[in-house]
């Protein structure tokens, strides 16, 4: 069984990359593009709140992976074990179906600042999802 606190340092680092991905999708303007829905840029901070940014989840879904980690770090939790790997696998899916990620992670996309924000972050949210499985 994978050690509680691995499952802590990778849902950490990936939390601090939607939030160092917020940060940039905001200063950069980077509203949310996903197949069937788009958000505006002049409207980011409110689609922020129902549906995230290019490179960051919305603000509920943060707050529950920080609940997660936190219960986590008091000591076994299986249902906080359960949110991450949940969170794990809907991140994993989210960030392909992303435009911008899909940009960032193409050979002629590269970006020196948000290229390994979404990496990291999509990288942590599958060690996630693996890590999190009892």
């Amino acid at each position: 069984m994978v050690h509680r606190s691995t499952l802590v340092a990778v849902s950490t680092a990936q939390l601090a990359a939607q939030v160092a991905g917020h940060v940039v999708a905001v200063r950069r303007r980077r509203h949310f593009d996903v197949p069937l829905m788009t958000g505006s840029p002049e409207h980011l901070v409110r689609d922020w709140l129902w549906f995230g940014t290019a490179y960051s989840g919305p603000p509920y879904l943060l707050g529950l992976q920080l609940w997660a980690i936190a219960r986590l770090l008091g000591g076994p939790d299986d249902r906080a074990r359960w949110v991450l790997r949940w969170l794990g696998t809907g991140l994993t899916l989210g960030y392909p179906s992303e435009r911008w990620n899909r940009v960032r992670v193409s050979r002629g996309g590269l970006d020196l600042l948000e290229t390994p924000i979404v990496a990291t972050g999509w990288s942590c949210a599958m060690a996630m999802a693996v890590l999190a499985r009892r």
